[in-house]
C-alpha cells in the first residue's frame, strides 16, 4: 500500500456496509466486497455503478465469495459485521492473515473498542475504530486509536474519511460509546426515565426536544458554546444541585469545571470559558 488509499474492502454489506460502499464509490474509490448473504448484492452493485456512470466516475466494484480474496489487493479494510465480539475477533484474524502487510484494518463497530480486537492481529499499529453514523444524513464518523495505532495510520484513515465528505470526530483516548453515541445515550437515558416515571408524556418530551434543537440549529451552538453563554458558574451550581439531590458520584460536576469557575473563566460574560470571546 502506498501513501494514497485507492481501494477499500468492505466486509459485510448490510445496512451500514452498503452506505459505506455507495458513498466511497461516489468519491471514486475502487471497492472489494464480501457479504455472507449476497442475495440482492448484484442488484445493489448495479445501482451504484449506474450512479457512478451517470457522474462519469470510473471505478471498480467487485464482490468476492471469501474474505481472503476480498482483502488480497486493498489499502483499507472496513469491517461492518454484526456487534458480536467473538465473531469480529475471528474475522479480524482472518483479514490479518490475508491482507497486504501495509493495509489498514478498521472496525465500524458502534460499541466495541479496537483494543478488544487488536490482540488477534500482527499489525497492531495498523488497526483502529472507524465508526460511521448515517453517511448521507449524518455524515460523521468516530475515529479512535488502539493501544499501538501509529500516527501515520490514524492520519491516513482521517484523511480518507474526509475525502468522502465525512467529518472525522477524533476520540483522544479510548472511550466506550465514542463521541456522539455517548452524548445520545445521555439524552435517551433521561428521556426514558421521564417517560417511565410518569413525569411527562412522550409528546411533551419530543416537543421540548424539537424546540431546543431548532434553537441550536438557528444559532449554530454546540453544547459547550451554549454552556459558555449560560455562564459556567451557573452551570456548576446547577450540576451541584443535581449532585446534592441524588448523592451519586456520577452526578458530581468535574473538578476541571470548578477550577475554571474559581479562575473566573465563566464564558461569554468574562471573555473566557470553554472558548475565548
Amino acid at each position: 500500500m502506498g501513501d494514497k488509499i485507492t481501494t477499500i474492502s468492505v466486509i459485510g454489506a448490510g445496512f451500514m456496509g452498503r452506505q459505506i460502499i455507495e458513498k466511497s464509490a461516489l468519491y471514486g474509490y475502487n471497492i472489494n466486497i464480501f457479504e455472507i448473504k449476497p442475495e440482492d448484492l448484484d442488484d445493489f452493485i448495479n445501482k451504484v455503478k449506474k450512479k457512478t456512470d451517470d457522474k462519469k466516475i470510473e471505478i471498480d466494484i467487485k464482490s468476492f465469495f471469501s474474505i481472503s480474496e476480498a482483502v488480497k489487493n486493498t489499502d483499507l479494510i472496513i469491517e461492518a459485521i454484526p456487534e458480536k465480539l467473538e465473531l469480529k475477533r475471528k474475522i479480524f484474524s482472518e483479514i490479518d492473515k490475508s491482507a497486504p502487510p501495509n493495509a489498514i484494518i478498521t472496525t465500524n463497530s458502534s460499541s466495541i473498542p479496537i483494543s478488544k480486537l487488536e490482540d488477534v492481529v500482527e499489525r497492531k499499529d495498523k488497526v483502529m475504530n472507524l465508526h460511521f453514523y448515517n453517511l448521507f444524513t449524518m455524515p460523521m464518523a468516530d475515529i479512535m486509536r488502539g493501544t499501538q495505532t501509529s500516527e501515520e495510520t490514524f492520519q491516513k484513515v482521517k484523511n480518507w474519511a474526509e475525502s468522502i465528505d465525512i467529518t472525522a470526530l477524533e476520540v483522544k483516548k479510548e472511550c466506550y460509546g465514542f463521541v456522539f453515541n455517548r452524548i445520545w445515550r445521555a439524552i435517551k437515558k433521561d428521556c426514558l426515565k421521564i417517560w417511565a416515571g410518569g413525569y411527562a408524556d412522550i409528546e411533551t418530551v419530543d416537543k421540548a426536544w424539537n424546540i431546543f434543537c431548532q434553537y441550536f440549529i438557528k444559532n449554530q451552538y454546540g453544547p459547550f458554546q451554549f454552556m459558555d453563554r449560560i455562564g459556567l458558574d451557573v452551570i456548576y451550581d446547577i450540576e451541584m444541585s443535581y449532585f446534592k439531590n441524588s448523592g451519586l458520584v456520577d452526578d458530581k460536576p468535574p473538578d476541571a469545571l470548578k477550577e475554571m469557575v474559581d479562575k473566573g473563566d465563566l464564558g461569554v460574560k468574562t471573555g473566557n470559558g470553554f472558548y475565548n470571546y
